[in-house]
């Protein structure tokens, strides 16, 4: 039986359609259509994501690990406690990927006001928009005949 813990996914996507004022699916797409329309929303869904992928892993865990119980005697083998550890492993993500996304739809967590933050969204804004390096091969220099004979002598 699942309690309010079990369903942090379901409860954070709540929270983001609320926020953008349209379902998952829709702010998906709209995210997809035009990533840089709005970062926030860009960053959330990409973080929504991840969040349902880690819940999957989580759920596949547990079912492996409650199959892997329903074999053993009274004491557990190291392949199960292995897949205790897979399980625990799981949870962690799955719980460190809604605290991001729970910060992201915050507006008042820590480091999103402030110098520092003002100071980082002014980094951000003066990003160059071209790549950090040429994408083309330099110039070849002009060079002179050769006629057989070294440079040095």
């Amino acid at each position: 039986m699942p309690d309010e813990t079990d369903d942090v996914v379901g409860l954070l996507t709540e929270q983001i359609e609320q926020r953008f004022g349209m379902n998952i699916g829709a702010l998906k797409a709209a995210v997809t259509a035009a990533p840089d329309a709005n970062r926030q929303a860009t960053d959330v869904v990409r973080w929504h994501g991840l969040l349902t992928e880690s819940q999957t892993v989580l759920e596949r865990a547990e079912d492996d690990l409650l199959r892997a119980l329903e074999t053993q005697p009274s004491e557990v083998d190291d392949p199960t406690m292995d897949l205790a550890h897979r399980v625990n492993a799981a949870v962690s993500t799955r719980d460190g990927r809604a605290m991001v996304v729970r910060w992201l739809l915050d507006p008042d967590a820590p480091g999103k006001r402030g110098p520092a933050a003002d100071r980082l969204a002014r980094l951000n804004r003066s990003q160059r928009q071209g790549p950090a390096v040429p994408t083309r091969a330099p110039a070849r220099p002009a060079t002179a005949t050769t006629t057989g004979q070294g440079a040095l002598r």
